[in-house]
């Protein structure tokens, strides 16, 4: 404590002795220019924003075999919409939204692109056609037309990556949510005094012999007039085969590994029980008299099925009250994969695009707009289901569970051959597979050439 004041004291003595000093400098001395080893810096200032880039009023086409332009009809699209004009008027440009019908689509894309001159300079493309088109060099890597600082290499709020294709990252969209499940009729089920779908789902009972029982439940003659007039499935069996094989954790053609897969023990299981809903327990409705009609994929709209898989934009204008679950794992799957999803769509920067760097930053920036929805594709989804729960299944139990499928890719790849022998001429899926590994692995081969 004596030395703490001892220390005090000295501290004032020394203050007390510069004040004295310093008090006969003269006020000419106190306000020159402090000596140079006194210089404070200035504070950073911000560097000015970069001018906006004048683009001369070029025209950047936007095309699908839809119409791309937002209709403005709810929030979020009237606030994009707002948000072109605001971009276009800032670049000076002008976005054209070409809608192009879908057998014209990839015909105009392959010749203008074999031009030198796309037709548009952002495309929207199936998988399946983009898979050869990246092969080929038709399609721009997103690092070519990217940067560190681009939205879709950080946040990704506004254009999100879509999945990975031929080894590389090429595609990109603005978020979505969906996917394919199976929907079911709930007037028909509350008819039949059958278990709701959902209630099955959540209980952990859905699975593939649940599926079975009650579409043997659903298929029934209800008006005895000898004749079944009610059925517990109907739709594409190609697509069906498809989806199961993926939700027994099996494959029709692996990619990456350049392999066909309709020898696999988990396919062929998809396979057989696809077999028997069609030709053991006759579940399925077939209206068109052929059992593998592609249009068998509307029979469903009679509203004498009980269960079906549908796309979203084939589900408008329905009679009766639907309801969703995913499709139904097999004995091989898991939650992680329940559908194939063989129509996977984004959108691509074909090669021969000018500037394709300025192209992707002036459309990445039209998708600034405040957020209106509490996920992506609410208000969509909201158009196409009536009821919540359904929606909630969409969001967190189908999305991001499908498994891309590329079959379609590959040139005369026999899977329509397959499911031919097997539903029309009920041929044995073991035999069937191995007839066709043959043709299907010189499939793979040849557009990896």
């Amino acid at each position: 404590m004596r030395k703490m004041k001892l220390v005090s004291i000295l501290l004032l003595s020394f203050m007390l002795m510069l004040t004295a000093c310093s008090g006969g400098s003269s006020n000419k001395e106190n306000n020159a220019a402090p000596k140079e080893s006194a210089v404070t810096e200035p504070a950073p200032t911000e560097e000015p924003a970069a001018e906006a880039p004048d683009l001369g009023g070029r025209v950047i086409k936007v095309s699908a075999w839809w119409d791309l332009k937002p209709a403005g009809t709810t929030a979020s699209e009237k606030a994009r919409l707002a948000k072109i004009a605001e971009v276009e008027k800032k670049y000076n440009v002008k976005f054209e939204f070409v809608n192009v019908p879908f057998e014209e689509y990839l015909p105009k894309f392959t010749a203008t692109v074999l031009a030198g001159e796309p037709f548009a300079d952002i495309v929207q493309l199936e998988y399946k056609a983009a898979l050869p088109a990246i092969l080929k060099g038709q399609l721009l890597p997103l690092s070519d037309f990217t940067t560190s600082a681009s939205n879709i290499n950080n946040e990704a709020n506004l254009i999100m990556k879509s999945p990975a294709i031929a080894g590389g990252e090429y595609a990109f969209d603005d978020p979505f949510t969906g996917g394919s499940g199976m929907h079911y009729n709930r007037d028909l089920f509350k008819k039949l005094g059958l278990p709701d779908l959902q209630e099955l789902y959540k209980s952990g009972q859905w699975n593939w012999d649940k599926f079975m029982e009650i579409a043997k439940l659903a298929t029934k003659d209800t008006d005895n007039d000898g004749k079944i007039d009610v059925y517990g499935y109907s739709g594409w069996p190609t697509d069906l085969f498809r989806s199961f094989t993926a939700a027994n954790g099996g494959f029709i053609v692996d990619e990456k590994a350049g392999t066909q897969g309709f020898t696999d023990p988990k396919t062929i299981e998809a396979a057989e029980f696809v077999n028997r809903m069609y030709n053991v327990e006759n579940v399925v409705k077939v209206k068109t008299g052929n059992k593998t009609d592609w249009q068998e994929t509307n029979t469903f709209k009679d509203g004498d099925v009980a269960m079906f898989m549908a796309a979203a934009w084939n589900l408008g204008g329905l009679t009766f009250d639907m309801g969703l679950v995913p499709i139904p794992n097999g004995p091989q799957g898991s939650p992680e994969v329940t559908y194939a999803n063989n129509a996977q769509s984004a959108k691509f920067i074909p090669k021969g695009v000018k500037d394709p760097q300025l192209v992707y930053q002036v459309y990445e920036e039209t998708f600034d707009i405040p957020n209106t929805q509490e996920f992506p594709s609410q208000e969509w989804l909201e158009s196409i289901y009536n009821h919540e729960e359904d929606i909630f299944i969409m969001r967190d139990h189908i999305n991001g569970t499908g498994q891309i499928l590329l079959d379609d890719a590959y040139p005369d790849f026999p899977i329509y051959k397959f499911v031919e022998d097997i539903i029309v001429n009920n041929q044995s899926v073991t035999a069937t597979a191995e007839k066709y590994k043959p043709e299907a692995e010189a499939s793979i081969a040849k557009l990896g050439k």
